[in-house]
């Protein structure tokens, strides 16, 4: 079924939540994306269009900024990507112009705080609720576990071993919600329910390695009948709108006690997506009140994840010249990184000219290669005795793994030159 393209509002645009936005929904042909940003960060990488300077959530004028951004981009959406921003768009829905991909407020609002969440929960006596502690009183051993009330991840825990620790936290200046120290094994559940309240996926998945509060290598793992029962509850207890997930973590006894609940995206739910299930698209899906079926491949996936490497050039070419051996054809096989920038700079206009000295018929190894002629708009095939520099002009680049050519081709020509470690500079990553 055809819809209206939707346009999509990503803020804050560079965080690891709207990293996982962007990778969702990059190549959809139903929404457009667009970003958003109080600071100067990633985002400027990877978003076409992208508005900088608002003012951060906290600011007075921030509602009046978001809307004026709404205005100028038309957008029927506006994705938080942080859980500060996910309250303050909620609780000001009625003012904002887009649509917010949001739970309900109440929902929202308790689980933003963990002793909110906890005591919220208390009321149903839900089993999974680790033993939480307010004076002194209540803790029989040490240590215990201590959590920012207001966080995201594991920014801000620590653990407690005595009393005077316990003190200096409770009395100073940032909330925490303290509970008994859970040892064992810590999981993520991400979720989706629809709008009609069913829950329609649950995937239970380790967080083997974090790295500023995030998870960086995940995988599935069989999601057990507890935490089915536990998502279920959950799910029966708040009201939520499309993807959440929740963590837990196992007690001294083996027994999943909760850490948080969260009704927006996670980072790491890339894991989720490349086993079929695009959590970001199918709340928007939903939100658009369009069913959804979900495919699920169940392989056994995981993730791990560092730092990535985006450059931005203001070199300025028409044309792209490059090597055959050892280059284009690197190994016996075709270089995949290469030939996706080569099909990039021609879908931009450039122009471009294999330059080899290939030994054998260059025009049956590039077709034994699958490597199509129509990729190029000129193959030049040199004898021992010529040089490639006497072959480039224009506002050129060149690319090649041999040293020596570069040098002579950079010296000569004047023009930019390439390693095949150096391509990655030249990608447009924006979507």
């Amino acid at each position: 079924m055809a819809i209206k393209k939707h346009r999509v509002l990503v803020f804050p645009a560079g965080t690891e939540i709207a990293m996982e936005i962007w990778n969702a929904l990059k190549n959809c042909k139903d929404f457009e994306l667009i970003g958003a940003t109080s600071a100067d960060d990633h985002s400027k990488m990877v978003f076409q269009r992208l508005f900088t300077n608002l003012p951060f959530v906290d600011d007075p004028g921030f509602i009046d900024a978001i809307n004026n951004v709404t205005d100028l981009c038309d957008a029927d959406f506006i994705y938080p990507a942080h859980d500060s921003v996910l309250l303050k768009l909620t609780e000001n829905q009625r003012d904002i112009k887009a649509r917010v991909v949001t739970s309900p407020l109440q929902t929202v609002r308790t689980c933003r705080n963990k002793s909110m969440t906890y005591k919220y929960l208390a009321d149903f006596d839900c089993e999974f609720l680790p033993e939480v502690y307010e004076d002194t009183s209540q803790i029989t051993e040490y240590p215990i576990f201590a959590k920012p009330a207001v966080g995201q991840g594991s920014e801000g825990a620590r653990l407690i071993y005595d009393h005077c620790e316990f003190l200096e936290l409770a009395n100073g200046d940032r909330e925490y919600t303290f509970c008994e120290y859970l040892p064992g094994d810590e999981f993520t559940v991400d979720c989706f329910t629809d709008r009609h309240g069913k829950l329609r996926y649950i995937g239970q998945r380790t967080r083997e390695r974090i790295r500023n509060g995030i998870s960086v290598r995940s995988e599935f793992v069989p999601t057990e009948n507890c935490v089915y029962k536990m998502a279920h509850e959950l799910n029966e207890r708040f009201y939520f709108t499309g993807a959440w997930f929740f963590q837990i973590k196992t007690s001294k006894d083996f027994k999943y006690k909760l850490l948080e609940v969260a009704p927006r995206i996670a980072g790491t739910m890339g894991l989720s997506r490349n086993k079929g299930i695009n959590l970001p698209l199918l709340t928007l899906y939903d939100m658009l009140e369009i069913d959804v079926d979900i495919i699920n491949n169940r392989n056994k996936l995981l993730v791990d994840r560092a730092l990535i490497s985006r450059y931005r050039s203001n070199i300025d070419y028409t044309c792209v010249y490059v090597d055959f051996d050892d280059t284009l054809l690197l190994k016996g096989k075709v270089n995949p990184f290469l030939i996706a920038f080569l099909y990039q700079a021609r879908d931009k206009g450039k122009r471009l000219y294999l330059l080899t000295r290939h030994h054998g018929d260059i025009f049956e190894d590039l077709k034994k290669n699958a490597i199509s002629l129509l990729l190029f708009n000129g193959i030049i095939s040199l004898n021992e005795d010529e040089e490639k520099s006497d072959y480039i002009m224009g506002d050129a680049i060149f690319i090649d793994d041999s040293y020596v050519q570069r040098k002579k081709v950079h010296e000569e020509c004047g023009v930019p030159v390439f390693d095949l470690d150096m391509v990655e500079s030249l990608f447009d990553w924006s979507a």
